[in-house]
């Protein structure tokens, strides 16, 4: 069902996973590491999106004078090195002449300071007699790149994942190690947009799938223990009906949606990829099917037409299908066989242990002949 091509390690970041010490360890862990693969790391490099500003980043901007433009921070004119045609004297508000601090320049022409004058965006300190610079008003600010330091206070802790459990499913069903909402929100804000197909193999409690459909994120999560029902599937009901704890007030989550719950049926195959003897009609039935068309198989396994699909029948012989008194004569292709088929007129795709029929015959029937097992495709 899923190809996954060769991932590529494209560096790390460090999440500071709790913010207490522990007074009986050697040395406090504090952080933990959240690895970057890409499939090709210098598109990724591009595509990778930057982070909206935090509430304590946005505070970083003033505006002390009631500039129109609205907040500001002042960013210095002054630059590394010396050009000559970067540097030229500027005259402040009380009248000063300066020149660039001592091995460096202006950062930009001086038609371009000039400009700035003229927007009024030139800033010389509040009493007006200091070193040039140029106001960065918040509107224009553009989202923030991504760094390798995730601080508590913006991606959450392990305390703070553990009081979203509990306020899921209480104090006697929490979770080892939860995740909080907020680190998985970070992760999908920098990765992936809107509708994009978000897969969590190992999904524990269920935090990737819960942030990603409040995100309006597709997802497939993947789990093997007892709390795929006891935390994931109650979880997400919670949030398709609008539980309001983790990330929801910050993406004003209302609730909405759905999803499906599949449980991953019995192998069909054994070790030496022969099929076992205990698997039924129905059971091979739904496997051809998929994988031959990509849905579901919706019948009731009963028929060896399994159904059409672009225009092409599938069939299946298999297990008595056709209710011999033994059940492998049933599953070779002859003329027997082929008599008592479910008839359809177009290309036809059947599956059986053998068959009778030579490459001509099968030409002129429209057959596709696939052996049983070895051309059964395994996932």
């Amino acid at each position: 069902m899923f190809h996954f091509r060769c991932l590529s390690a494209w560096g790390k970041a460090t999440w500071q996973s709790r913010y207490s010490r522990s007074n009986d360890a050697v040395v406090s862990l504090s952080h933990n590491y959240i690895y970057v693969y890409a499939v090709n790391p210098d598109v990724w490099k591009k595509a990778r999106n930057r982070l909206p500003r935090t509430e304590a980043q946005s505070k970083q901007y003033k505006n002390p004078d009631k500039d129109p433009n609205g907040p500001w921070r002042a960013i210095p004119w002054d630059a590394p090195n010396i050009r000559p045609n970067l540097t030229y004297p500027i005259i402040n508000l009380k009248g000063n002449v300066k020149m660039p601090p001592t091995g460096r320049c202006w950062s930009r022409t001086e038609d371009q300071w000039l400009d700035i004058v003229r927007e009024g965006r030139a800033y010389f300190g509040k009493n007006g007699d200091g070193m040039p610079s140029v106001k960065s008003y918040l509107k224009d600010a553009p989202p923030i790149v991504p760094n390798t330091w995730w601080p508590h206070d913006e991606a959450g802790h392990t305390d703070e994942a553990q009081k979203e459990i509990i306020a899921l499913f209480g104090k006697d069903n929490t979770f080892e190690t939860p995740k909080p909402e907020r680190l998985l929100q970070r992760i999908l804000q920098i990765a992936t947009n809107e509708g994009d197909l978000v897969l969590d193999s190992f999904l524990g409690s269920g935090t990737t799938a819960a942030v990603a459909h409040k995100m309006n994120r597709r997802y497939i999560g993947i789990e093997m223990g007892d709390h795929a029902i006891t935390h994931c599937v109650p979880r997400l009901q919670k949030v398709v009906d609008g539980e309001l704890g983790g990330i929801s007030k910050a993406v004003n989550w209302q609730g909405g949606g759905g999803f499906r719950f599949y449980r991953l049926g019995e192998t069909l195959f054994d070790e030496y990829e022969i099929i076992r003897p205990d698997i039924n009609f129905l059971e091979l039935a739904a496997h051809i099917w998929f994988t031959e068309t990509k849905r579901p198989y919706s019948g009731d396994g009963k028929s060896p037409l399994l159904g059409v699909h672009n225009g092409t029948a599938y069939y299946l012989l298999y297990n008595g299908i056709l209710g011999d008194k033994k059940p492998q004569s049933g599953n070779v292709l002859s003329r027997k066989v082929m008599s008592i088929l479910p008839p359809y007129d177009g290309p036809k795709v059947i599956y059986g242990e053998r068959t009778l029929f030579g490459a001509a015959k099968m030409q002129q029937l429209q057959i596709t002949f696939k052996h049983i097992p070895t051309e059964i495709k395994v996932y």
